[in-house]
C-alpha cells in the first residue's frame, strides 16, 4: 500500500491536460514525425510510432494528417527537423522535474525553459541530476473498485513487473517499456480498461506538498507544459 493520494494526482494531471487540448494534436504531430524518422514508416516495426498513433487516434486526429506526417518523417515531403531534448531540474521544496522537449531551436527551447524555472520559484539543473529520481516504465492506472485479483492474475500472467493497491484503492500496473502493448493488450482483452497507460517516466519516491507551496508548484508545472517545445514534464510531487 503506498501513495495515498495516487488517484487524485493523476485525475488532476489528466484534467489539466485535458484543458490544454489545443497543443494535444502539435504535441502528437512530433512524436509521429520523430518516432518515423528514428524507426522508418512501418507501424509494424516500429513500437514508438504504433503508440505515437494511437495517441493520435484517440484524439481524433484524421487519418490524413497521420499519414502526411509520417511522410514527412520517412523523406516523402519536406518538413522541419525537430530533436528530441531532456531537462532536469527542481522545482518547490527540492521536487525533482524532468522537462522532455521536441525542438528545432535548442538555443530558444533551453532559454524558455530556464525562465520558466527560475521565475517561478524552481532552478534548473544539470543532465543527470534528477533523472536517477525516475524509472522509464509502461504505467497503467485504474479507479478505485476496480477488480485487484483480475487485475493482478491478467497483467502479470502477460509480463507486467509489479500491480501496486494505492490506499485510496486504485490500482497500478508497471510494466519494461517494452512490454507495455503486450500488458495493455491483454488487460484490454479481458475487459480491463486502465484510465491511464502509458510509456512514462515514473517517479521512485514522492515529496508531499501543500497549500501555497502546493499552489506555486502546480504554477511552474503549467508554465512548463504551456511552452510550444515541451512534449511531457515528470515530477515527483504530490500535491495536496
Amino acid at each position: 500500500m503506498a501513495g495515498h493520494s495516487k488517484w487524485a494526482n493523476i485525475q488532476h494531471r489528466k484534467g489539466r491536460q485535458d484543458e490544454k487540448r489545443g497543443k494535444v494534436w502539435t504535441r502528437i504531430t512530433r512524436e509521429i514525425i520523430v518516432a518515423a524518422r528514428q524507426g522508418g514508416g512501418d507501424v509494424a516495426m516500429n513500437p514508438r510510432l504504433r503508440l505515437a498513433i494511437d495517441k493520435a487516434k484517440a484524439a481524433n486526429m484524421p487519418a490524413d494528417n497521420i499519414k502526411r506526417n509520417v511522410d514527412k518523417a520517412t523523406g516523402n515531403l519536406d518538413g522541419v527537423t525537430y530533436e528530441e531534448i531532456r531537462y532536469e531540474g527542481y522545482g518547490i521544496g527540492g521536487a525533482a522535474v524532468i522537462v522532455d522537449c521536441m525542438t528545432d531551436n535548442r538555443v530558444r527551447t533551453v532559454a524558455d525553459v530556464r525562465h520558466a524555472f527560475s521565475k517561478h520559484g524552481g532552478n534548473l539543473g544539470t543532465e543527470g541530476s534528477v533523472a536517477f529520481q525516475f524509472k522509464h516504465v509502461g504505467q497503467f492506472l485504474f479507479a478505485p473498485g476496480a477488480s485487484e485479483d483480475k487485475i493482478m492474475e491478467v497483467a502479470l500472467e502477460a509480463g507486467a513487473e509489479d500491480v501496486i493497491t494505492h490506499e485510496d484503492g486504485s490500482i497500478e500496473v508497471l510494466s519494461a517499456p517494452g512490454d507495455f502493448e503486450a500488458v495493455k493488450h491483454a488487460l484490454e482483452g479481458a475487459g480491463l480498461t486502465a484510465e491511464v497507460a502509458e510509456v512514462t517516466m515514473r517517479a521512485e519516491n514522492n515529496i508531499e506538498l501543500s497549500g501555497d507551496d502546493a499552489a506555486r508548484m502546480q504554477k511552474l508545472l503549467d508554465v512548463l507544459e504551456d511552452l510550444d517545445d515541451v512534449q511531457d514534464v515528470f515530477h515527483n510531487a504530490e500535491l495536496n
